[in-house]
């Protein structure tokens, strides 16, 4: 289940860092901490987005303008994901950096059908490789385009997918068709136009700081349904659990995207437009005007 977490913003203009996927992470944590469930103070099949709203760019990071701003929260276990956000409505009033924010509403997305292939948009970093303390092989750039790219997320999903219990060894071994394709005609114009998209990012695990490589770029993922399924939901590649790896489909229905879910602050009513009938209100041309007078009765008749 995808469900979008909205907050107010209590201080327009505030920024975040450019990077601030550690700081989402901070507070994720912190939370399910705090509500004291221990089975979930390790649960790392999550994902989460960076946060989205109106933003202008300065020297200091993103500054944010609009009066709501969103995080897409991401799991294959509501239990998890009911608590988690039990435990966000439970603080009053919440600080990522420079924000301060209270959070409000959520809405659930509506799932998507998943083919064999299917295009996806990062809306947070792609990450692929977990570094051991003080080395520098999280930061080395992969070309999207070769094998070792596709290679390293074939073996960080499927690891994943056969920890987490949920597929017995007959399902595993059906798993090995899986293919990542990026986008290289959008990588191409970023490259004329001296643009990145590929960054070094911070993490933290443990409380040791790692410095990876993350890439944000559009893929096809060619692999059984079961495998598509698991990343939309959880993430593919490596620190998803800390905010990387989120992925949404490239082209989206014109339907319905998101339905109200439960968790709301007390009082708090989304904004709905009504119902309008637009009425004409300018006056009538001067030729329909004259056609109307001919058809009224004269005062000498």
């Amino acid at each position: 289940m995808r469900v979008r977490l909205i907050f107010s913003l209590k201080n327009k203009g505030s920024y975040l860092p450019f990077h601030h996927q550690y700081i989402l992470a901070q507070f994720l944590k912190g939370v399910i901490v705090k509500g004291g469930r221990e089975d979930f103070f390790n649960y790392n099949y999550f994902n989460f987005s960076g946060l989205k709203g109106q933003t202008k760019v300065s020297r200091s990071g993103l500054h944010y303008y609009s009066s709501l701003v969103t995080l897409v929260l991401s799991s294959q276990s509501e239990e998890f994901m009911d608590y988690l956000l039990e435990q966000v409505f439970a603080t009053p009033k919440v600080e990522l950096g420079n924000l301060i924010l209270v959070p409000e509403y959520t809405e659930i997305e509506v799932e998507p059908t998943l083919e064999v292939s299917n295009k996806f948009v990062c809306i947070s970093p792609l990450v692929l490789i977990t570094p051991a303390f003080n080395e520098e092989a999280g930061k080395r750039f992969i070309n999207p385009d070769s094998d070792e790219f596709s290679d390293l997320l074939y073996e960080s999903t499927l690891t994943r997918m056969e920890r987490s219990g949920w597929y017995t060894p007959e399902q595993m071994e059906t798993f090995y068709k899986f293919q990542v394709v990026p986008d290289m005609v959008y990588v191409n114009k970023l490259k004329e136009s001296q643009k990145k998209f590929a960054r070094i990012y911070a993490v933290y695990d443990m409380d040791v700081k790692y410095e990876v490589r993350g890439y944000t770029l559009p893929v096809t993922l060619y692999a059984a349904p079961e495998v598509q399924d698991f990343v939309f939901k959880c993430g593919l590649g490596a620190f998803t659990h800390k905010g990387f790896g989120m992925l949404d489909l490239a082209n989206h229905g014109t339907g319905v995207r998101t339905n109200t879910y439960k968790f709301k602050r007390e009082g708090f009513v989304p904004y709905k437009p009504t119902e309008r009938v637009r009425q004409n209100v300018a006056p009538e041309s001067e030729s329909e005007s004259e056609a109307t007078d001919e058809n009224q009765p004269s005062e000498e008749s």
